[in-house]
């Protein structure tokens, strides 16, 4: 499966904003965006302004690095939101939350969604009693993410637990159990970035 295999720090520096791409270190002074704020490259200082088509695609990016998320797989995701009755961007910004790799992180089983979509990959999870390796698979309300027998005894499953997490109001998390459950639907409300999918929908729709 393609994915970005470059430095995550250098995207939140394009987009001008933190996107809390590498967990913990997004916290702390070592966070890229602190020490260095402009955009990366030569001409990363300058400040032109942005045409109406330039600041649909500049979100349409901004929103695609956040959820960690290609274009093959992103355009899919928002075809998919449009063919569904309701206002597409809604529709749109809940298929992304609904994502398993996304709910792995709002868990609090994850640092960050690379990682959470790492430990997808390598088998860690199961839904509903059954196996669950594969990130973009589309979770339902009643949905519940358990961590593998097997996968308890990690030092990092451990050190992740442990970490103090604020889980968003439609997700349950029952740590002694190392399960989660998905209780309602994401709304946009519930995801504290700024986000303004109406640029995407209007850059999809030419």
């Amino acid at each position: 499966m393609a994915r970005y295999t470059g430095p995550s720090c250098r995207l939140c520096r394009r987009e001008g904003q933190k996107m809390f791409l590498k967990g913990e270190r997004c916290y702390s002074d070592k966070c890229a965006l602190n020490r260095k704020s402009t955009a990366p490259g030569m001409h990363g200082t300058s400040r032109n302004k942005l045409s109406n088509y330039g600041m649909q695609l500049r979100e349409k990016q901004k929103v695609k690095r956040f959820y960690g998320l290609l274009e093959k797989q992103f355009r899919a995701t928002y075809d998919a939101a449009d063919g569904i009755k309701g206002v597409t961007g809604e529709n749109f910004l809940r298929l992304l939350e609904l994502r398993l790799d996304n709910v792995v992180y709002r868990l609090g089983f994850a640092s960050s969604r690379k990682e959470a979509r790492q430990l997808v990959n390598h088998g860690h999870f199961t839904l509903n009693g059954g196996k669950a390796t594969i990130p973009s698979m589309r979770l339902s309300v009643g949905d519940v993410v358990e961590i593998k027998e097997k996968s308890r005894k990690s030092d990092k499953i451990k050190s992740i637990l442990e970490s103090s997490v604020n889980t968003p109001s439609w997700v349950k998390v029952d740590k002694e159990k190392f399960s989660g459950e998905v209780v309602a639907e994401p709304t946009k409300e519930d995801i504290h970035f700024p986000i303004e999918e109406h640029l995407i929908v209007e850059l999809y729709s030419k």
